[in-house]
């Protein structure tokens, strides 16, 4: 067995121990489309395995396939940690409140779009660079989404043993490693190097698996309500919501026009 593949087992393990844990704790209860998400990266893991191992012809078909799914997927993750983040208080929420959420979301990634074209290699065919570019966009978001749960985590009252922010933070570390190396990638030609570089990456990747195991294996902590800024906040976003209906509701109908 050469290292690769043997990474590529490790993977595999380590994303059959993450399901495990979210299913021994019910943690897939609380985060249903993260643990969708793991249980299609092991399949597609799974898949691509075999392909690499046995079909290396159809490898860059099934690369592709599951290229959009991925993605897709991981922008939906980062939609329920904002939503799970925000459960304590989801009743004083205005109803429009998940459709603002997928809609910032949306404007992060297409302000990101052009500084993720930094990290793509440049030389390569139309196609590999737009799926390359795209790729890069949502690892900067993951990471932009990271740092602003970790720098705000004071007033969303969540804290290191909380589920939100360790998924967040796994997808933050794995992502700003994958960052890193495509940068590097960018700036350097073939070599010994380079496959060391994507076996770093993996390396990340199996680190963040374990991190998820070892989070997960422990009882999730209780959930603290706001902070007094972060009910403020959110009070005075659903009494702009109410207020804006009521003044809807009130304004009296237009008076026919007189005819002369």
């Amino acid at each position: 067995m050469t290292l690769g593949d043997a990474l590529v087992f490790s993977a595999l393990v380590g994303e059959v121990s993450v399901l495990s844990a979210l299913l021994w704790r019910r943690t897939w209860k609380v985060l249903p489309v993260f643990s969708l998400y793991m249980l299609w990266a092991f399949i597609t893991d799974a898949a691509t395995a075999v392909v690499h191992w046995r079909f290396q012809s159809y490898y860059s078909t099934i690369y592709l396939i599951q290229f959009f799914p991925d993605a897709i997927f991981q922008f939906l993750v980062l939609l329920e940690l904002a939503w799970a983040v925000l459960r304590p208080n989801r009743a004083s929420l205005p109803k429009g409140t998940l459709i603002v959420l997928f809609s910032l979301l949306l404007l992060a990634g297409a302000a990101i779009w052009p500084l993720a074209k930094v990290a793509v290699l440049p030389g390569q065919s139309a196609h590999f660079e737009f799926f390359a570019h795209f790729q890069q966009t949502v690892a900067i978001l993951r990471v932009v989404f990271f740092l602003v749960m970790a720098g705000f985590s004071q007033i969303l009252a969540i804290g290191w043993k909380d589920r939100e922010l360790q998924v967040a933070s796994g997808f933050g570390f794995y992502a700003i490693i994958s960052l890193i190396v495509a940068v590097m990638h960018s700036h350097q030609a073939d070599g010994p190097q380079y496959e060391w570089l994507d076996r770093a990456v993996v390396a990340s990747y199996l680190s963040t698996l374990a991190y998820w195991v070892l989070s997960f294996s422990t009882k999730e902590q209780e959930r603290r309500e706001f902070s007094p800024q972060m009910q403020q906040i959110l009070v005075q976003m659903g009494g702009g919501v109410r207020s804006g209906r009521v003044a809807l509701t009130n304004i009296p109908p237009k008076q026919p026009r007189k005819r002369d």
